[in-house]
């Protein structure tokens, strides 16, 4: 009897450690870069120009293999909080070195060229996401 208990702790135990080693290793994969950007147009953009700048934004993660996940959206928040911030554009980078050579890839700075007359004002915050 006193084997069989013996083996039953030995099996949660060892139940406990592989769950614990198995969140561990979750965690891990779970820290990515996360790299907002807000746009705030000048009052002269016209709805094409705003287009033009969404489609370009859009097919950045298509050029560059190094953003791993990109969402977007328009503003239609209630609060009336934005400070005039429209668009916000959500990418997803694996490391701080992926992120910077996305900073200077010639599509980015291809984007910045078209997007850099109709802009007010950027905001850009980068985080590393923790669950």
């Amino acid at each position: 009897m006193k084997k069989i208990i013996l083996v039953a702790l030995l099996c949660c135990a060892s139940a406990q450690m592989i769950s614990a080693q198995s969140s561990t290793e979750k965690n891990k994969t779970m820290n990515v870069l996360r790299h907002v950007v807000m746009f705030k147009f000048v009052d002269k953009a016209t709805p094409a120009d705003i287009k033009k700048i969404e489609e370009a934004f859009r097919a950045l993660p298509s050029k560059i293999n190094l953003i791993k996940d990109f969402e977007w959206g328009v503003n239609n928040s209630p609060e009336k909080l934005n400070q005039g911030l429209t668009h916000c554009f959500f990418l997803t980078f694996s490391s701080e070195k992926d992120r910077d050579a996305y900073l200077i890839h010639p599509a980015h700075k291809a984007f910045t060229d078209i997007a850099g007359p109709s802009i007010d004002k950027v905001t850009v915050l980068d985080y590393w996401m923790h669950k």
